[in-house]
């Protein structure tokens, strides 16, 4: 069979068990299995498909259409431009993420500085940051130590030698230390919401995503105990549920934080919340 018709017809297959995104999650993993990328793919779909390519790739196309992450069926997930190895560990960096970044690189001024990144997961963030600003050090901390251990092979894998990860409970193993910027994307999923029985969410760890308090609990720990690891004027910038910017903007107000301001995701909805310390 050539790869195009072998792709259309796992696109449709897709489609019809409901992926949001069948001719791209295909695309993906065939070039996941051939090694090539999707310019190559659509240059060369009148190749025939090696036999025991064609028998991976329908493998991998039958477990994604029982649900299973794109991310994690290829172990790899691109983040602001970073291809980033995935686990089941740890939650697939998604492109909503990426406005906390833009907040930070715009809070990041002078040329050195330190960024804290709270439950680091595959250290997408401070990767990210990382890679914009060498100057800086950045901090990743994840209570899950294969999360660490993923992240600190991202960091080696991509040669960014500024960011390190450490094992902490939020700030447990962190002491006296202070930062410029501290960043989060906490648990912060009711565990009565609906869309944790749906899409990619239901393989991803609960512990990352569901919080008590109606998703709150994580981040106003976060806001309570980030006073404590801040430099003077410095910033803590949160992501939040879209429904979620006013109650994180009064919570920050109530513990002390100054010129509070939310930031919409490409969705335009309110998406990431960050305040000074005074």
């Amino acid at each position: 069979m050539r790869l195009d018709a072998l792709l259309a017809r796992a696109a449709e297959r897709l489609s019809r068990a409901g992926s949001p995104s069948p001719q791209l999650d295909a695309e993906v993993l065939l070039c996941h299995v051939l090694g090539v990328d999707r310019t190559w793919l659509y240059t060369w779909g009148d190749r025939v498909a090696p036999t025991f390519e064609r028998a991976r790739f329908e493998a991998l196309v039958a477990a994604r259409a029982a649900g299973q992450p794109v991310a994690y069926l290829t172990g790899e997930r691109e983040f602001w431009g970073l291809a980033l190895t995935t686990s089941p560990q740890t939650l697939i960096p998604r492109p909503d993420t990426e406005t906390l970044v833009e907040v930070l690189l715009e809070l990041a001024h002078g040329g050195s500085g330190r960024l804290l990144d709270l439950g680091t997961g595959t250290g997408a963030i401070a990767l990210a940051f990382a890679s914009e600003r060498p100057g800086w050090e950045s901090l990743g901390v994840d209570r899950v130590s294969e999360a660490v251990a993923l992240a600190t092979a991202n960091a080696h894998r991509l040669g960014i030698a500024r960011a390190r990860f450490v094992v902490s409970d939020w700030f447990s193993a962190l002491a006296n230390e202070r930062f410029s910027l501290i960043a989060a994307n906490p648990p912060y999923i009711d565990s009565r919401d609906p869309h944790l029985t749906q899409g990619d969410v239901r393989f991803e760890p609960k512990s990352a995503l569901v919080a008590d308090d109606a998703g709150l609990a994580d981040l106003r720990h976060i806001i309570r105990s980030a006073r404590h690891h801040l430099a003077t004027g410095g910033w803590l910038a949160l992501e939040h549920g879209h429904e979620q910017a006013a109650v994180v903007r009064a919570l920050l107000h109530e513990a002390g934080y100054i010129e509070v301001t939310s930031r919409c995701d490409l969705g335009g909805r309110e998406r990431v919340t960050y305040g000074r310390w005074p």
